[in-house]
């Protein structure tokens, strides 16, 4: 199966188990190595993610609906994460992009991630402001289902707050906002603390080799992860 066909796929099972929320799916089906699925138009306009912004209670309440959708059929964030230490990979092929990191220390935090992950709620995994449709009414949908899985309810909240603080919080405002999740408010900080470490790890090796756009979420995943671990930014 293509890449793109397993994309489609799984935009087909996003809006399965996450109907009123994604886009129903009109049809679908194979002709020959095709797949042709047809989704009902949503209308809307991208999220406004800045301080301030009234679109950020919507994308909060959206969040909190996911999270409370059971997917324990999909595969578990756990299976992606486990069996790649970043940073010590990071520490063997490119020890000057870290040089004001300590590789060993984060590569024991990011180990336990994996675990921490797990769970059976629905997870979208790759949200931003422009995966949520509002329309002029305030419902919000939510699109590009091309990597749901199951992991912990909190986790797309903790993928959000890295998208705040790119668009202009601080990472204490961030994390305040997402606190009203409930969800995420229930979340043990010692695993929030691990996943921002292992995205950060996760994120700065794949800038080694990507271009513009990977090497600034690369710098932001850090920024978040240095707050998590209760220390100033290092300059690198």
């Amino acid at each position: 199966m293509s890449r793109r066909m397993r994309w489609l796929r799984n935009e087909i099972t996003g809006s399965l188990h996450a109907p009123g929320i994604a886009p129903d799916v009109i049809f679908h089906v194979d002709v020959g190595y095709w797949l042709i699925v047809g989704f009902a138009y949503v209308p809307g306009r991208r999220a406004d993610l800045s301080p301030g912004s009234s679109d950020l209670p919507l994308v909060a309440d959206t969040l909190s609906r996911i999270s409370r959708i059971q997917a324990p059929g999909l595969r578990p964030l756990r299976d992606r994460w486990s069996g790649t230490d970043w940073w010590t990979r990071l520490a063997d092929e490119a020890p000057d992009h870290i040089r004001d990191w300590d590789a060993p220390k984060l590569a024991r935090i990011s180990a336990a991630a994996p675990a921490l992950v797990d769970g059976t709620s629905l997870l979208h995994t790759d949200l931003h402001a422009d995966q949520f449709l509002i329309s002029e009414t305030n419902r919000v949908h939510v699109i590009d289902w091309g990597f749901p899985g199951s992991g912990a309810p909190w986790v797309d909240t903790a993928f959000m707050t890295l998208r705040l603080v790119d668009a202009g919080h601080t990472p204490a405002e961030a994390e305040s906002w997402a606190r009203t999740i409930p969800a995420y408010a229930g979340a043990a900080p010692d695993a929030l603390t691990a996943f921002a470490v292992y995205v950060a790890g996760f994120w700065t090796h794949l800038s080694l080799s990507a271009g513009h756009g990977a090497r600034h979420r690369a710098r932001l995943a850090r920024t978040c992860a240095n707050w998590r671990l209760g220390s100033p930014a290092p300059t690198a």
